[in-house]
């Protein structure tokens, strides 16, 4: 290091030599040797913050007095050869800083700062450090309680509208990140078990504007009842249904009817049992602002990418959802055959419902009689039968007005997705017979965070939490978060020079032996 970058340094960190000093000499005071330990922390980490934020801003001064001339085209050919001094304020995590450097210009075009762009400095006035903070607490709190949280616990001053913005940039990436893992093929497993895909739906209350044109239209036709609150059935017109996907693997588990029974009834027997093997490679996601269409396609794409050969068993578990499953069916006929399960707990409750219909609620008659249909279904008694039986059970009785519809309702629920109940092939195969798996995602992506008291999401509000929250329940924020910052170096800076490539003009210092 020569004697000019020596002054240079010393000039740049004296700021922080002196209020390191300051804190030494007050933490081997009189005063504070009588303090209590929550005084001393209190005053280590509000000081400490303001250290941190005197070395970023001293390394940004070293920078802008090493910065050099630089040749500097932009991607519109032009070069900028007239140079002026400026600087810019970035908010980070430990406070604002002030970032100097040079602004390269040229007549009736945009000027171009060659250190931003190595800095990667977001064109906002916060730093990706504020974002990203950002970003993993509003997977999980309120814009309201992010915003005091970054105001409590970090140097940056942070208004709610800003922390919904930064959301939905810091999310910005989400299909690029796996659209890429795709394409890159390290998704492929090498395995022979199962690959389950699953889909439900969730409502979202939005702001009017953000409804789909329907249920809009719905919504200004609507009358309401109170003034002050929603009654039954008018939340139905103020919600935008969310796509909630999952795709995972899971190890085969053969098990006969009278197991699965046991589990549902809570046997104390089946701890003899071997463990249930865990589910892994798990993907959940959700959107509000994609149709159900697109959703389905991307977990059969990512599907083939687990499974380029297509040589595993493809599972599809639905609820019975008409729409779904048309679209699920349309994406195997793309994508590949897969094999079609309805989901063993809602037929359960529509036994049930007949159940209590004809023999009354809390009863063992109707207990044994809804065991002994579901029982029938599991060990493989065509589905189309049991519905006929049950429409026989009904035929000639006299039954209260409350009651046919019930056995009806279920014989007709049965019918009709009899070729998505073939449940003891599904058992002797080992694959799952149950939508847990997604009803917890609607559960964690949407309800948990979606639906606190009085919350109307924005569209790009609510998608932005959902993407965050699938990141973080996915396990993929940390490798998201690099290609984030990849991309916003790319379209905040390099897209503005010639071939994409950005001048650094902080001159590199060799070390001399």
């Amino acid at each position: 290091m020569g004697a000019a970058e020596r002054i240079e340094e010393v000039d740049a960190f004296y700021a922080v030599d002196v209020h390191l000093v300051g804190m030494k000499k007050r933490l081997t005071s009189q005063d504070l040797m009588g303090a209590q330990h929550s005084e001393l922390e209190s005053y280590v980490i509000k000081e400490g913050l303001e250290l941190q934020r005197l070395l970023l801003e001293a390394h940004m001064e070293l920078r802008a007095a090493r910065e050099r001339q630089v040749p500097v085209k932009g991607a519109d050919g032009i070069r900028r050869r007239t140079l002026r001094a400026s600087s810019r304020p970035l908010m980070t995590l430990v406070g604002e800083v002030s970032v100097s450097r040079l602004a390269y210009q040229a007549r009736d075009v945009n000027g171009l700062h060659p250190m931003d762009s190595v800095l990667n400095l977001p064109p906002e006035a916060y730093s990706h450090g504020v974002e990203r903070f950002v970003a993993e607490h509003t997977a999980i709190q309120s814009f309201d309680d992010v915003q005091r949280e970054v105001v409590s616990h970090t140097g940056a001053q942070v208004a709610k509208r800003q922390v919904e913005e930064m959301s939905v940039r810091a999310a910005a990436d989400f299909e690029l990140f796996y659209a890429e893992r795709r394409e890159s093929g390290e998704l492929e497993e090498h395995t022979r078990d199962p690959l389950v895909m699953t889909f439900d739906g969730k409502g979202i209350v939005m702001v009017p504007r953000d409804l789909r044109p329907a249920t809009k239209k719905a919504a200004g036709k609507a009358v309401r009842k109170l003034a002050t609150r929603l009654t039954s059935g008018e939340k139905r017109n103020r919600k935008r249904m969310a796509e909630v996907a999952a795709i995972y693997t899971v190890p085969s588990y053969a098990r006969t009817a009278e197991e699965v029974v046991a589990d549902l009834n809570r046997c104390a027997d089946r701890e003899a049992r071997p463990a249930r093997p865990k589910v892994r490679n798990k993907r959940v996601w959700a959107s509000v602002a994609e149709p159900a269409k697109a959703i389905i396609e991307e977990t059969f794409r990512e599907a083939l990418a687990r499974d380029p050969e297509h040589q595993r068993q493809w599972v599809a578990l639905l609820d019975g959802n008409e729409d779904q499953l048309a679209l699920v069916k349309a994406a195997a006929k793309k994508y590949g055959p897969v094999f079609i399960v309805v989901d063993l707990m809602h037929v359960l409750e529509y036994l049930w419902r007949a159940g209590h219909g004809l023999y009354g609620e809390s009863t063992p008659e109707a207990e044994t009689w809804v065991q002994g249909r579901l029982l029938e279904l599991l060990r493989g008694k065509p589905a189309t039968v049991v519905a006929a039986d049950l429409r026989r059970t009904i035929r000639g009785q006299t039954l209260h007005e409350r009651v046919r519809p019930a056995v009806v309702g279920a014989a007709e629920y049965i019918r009709k997705y009899a070729p998505y109940m073939h449940y003891a092939e599904a058992l002797s195969w080992g694959l799952p017979i149950a939508t847990g798996v997604i009803e917890g995602a609607c559960r964690y992506l949407v309800k948990d965070r979606m639906e606190r008291g009085g919350a109307r999401w924005t569209l790009a509000g609510a998608e932005a939490v959902l993407r965050l929250r699938a990141l973080r329940a996915s396990g993929d924020f940390d490798a998201y978060w690099q290609v984030h910052l990849r991309e916003e170096q790319r379209r905040n800076h390099a897209v503005y020079y010639a071939d994409a490539t950005i001048p650094n003009p902080v001159q590199t210092l060799r070390r001399v032996k």
